[in-house]
């Protein structure tokens, strides 16, 4: 027997040949990447988003405490729902951008979550919120944006990462990366299922994200990144409630009058 001893980078390339092969029929699940480093790609594109307020305009908290106790509640009634697996290991911090004219939210991976202005104004109720939290937390610790990464960075981030002192500029490189990603659209149903799984055992009508999808039908401009990327809302409202049916989900909290209150106090 020829025995090929593989040291470093040669044996890491070798496993990454390995797990490709055994694991081409499950691709979209493949991830070479730890959760630690999700953490720390998280925190990178924090300070990225942070460093460019005219793209990225915060909402100050000075003067609407309110509004981000308001959605912070909701963020957090979802992680500690019991079904967010890295509940205590991510960020789960809450950031409202001041953009009225953007219907979206998004959440980094390591659990830092941004909700536009424009989304909170355009929705109707606190459960179609919490519904669209939902889905963008399920991207967080479903942990789809290094899942993607694998397949964009793949060998070469993995060896990276074996480095004691890896380069931070391929960090922000990976990071900067991130705010342009696109899911793909098996990951946008993982997450719009997930998002039902973590309100089935609240108070709130667990498909509140299909209240979402509902509302944008027919509304063809600029839709948010989970739309484009699925362009059939109708299709998703259909999976999102018949999920819900399935799991037995017997919330049905929809809190309209309070969430109107609160979209008035962001007029």
């Amino acid at each position: 027997m020829i025995r090929i001893a593989l040291k470093g980078p040669q044996l890491l390339q070798a496993l990454f040949v390995c797990m490709v092969l055994t694991n081409c029929a499950n691709s979209q699940s493949l991830n070479l990447f730890s959760p630690d480093y999700d953490v720390k790609l998280g925190k990178q594109v924090s300070a990225e988003i942070a460093s460019d307020p005219k793209q990225f305009p915060v909402l100050p908290e000075k003067g609407n405490e309110e509004v981000y106790r308001y959605v912070r509640g909701i963020s957090k009634n979802i992680v500690n729902s019991g079904k967010v697996k890295y509940r205590d290991k991510f960020a789960w911090e809450v950031k409202i951008i001041d953009d009225d004219k953007t219907l979206n939210a998004f959440c980094t991976p390591g659990g830092y979550i941004y909700v536009y202005t424009g989304l909170i104004k355009f929705l109707d109720s606190e459960d179609q919120l919490a519904g669209v939290l939902g889905h963008e937390i399920a991207h967080a610790d479903m942990r789809h944006s290094t899942r993607q990464l694998t397949k964009v960075y793949g060998i070469s981030a993995l060896l990276e990462l074996v480095r004691k002192d890896p380069n931070p500029s391929t960090v922000e490189q990976i990071a900067f990366g991130l705010l342009n990603l696109k899911f793909s659209r098996s990951h946008e149903k993982e997450a719009d299922g997930q998002s039902v799984v973590y309100l089935c055992n609240s108070q709130y009508h667990a498909a509140g994200a299909a209240g979402f999808f509902k509302k944008m039908e027919g509304k063809g401009s600029n839709p948010p990144e989970f739309i484009s990327t699925h362009p059939n809302p109708g299709n998703r409202v259909e999976a999102i409630e018949k999920k819900a049916k399935q799991l037995g989900c017997s919330g049905g909290k929809t809190r309209q009058t309070e969430y109107q209150r609160i979209k008035r106090l962001l007029d």
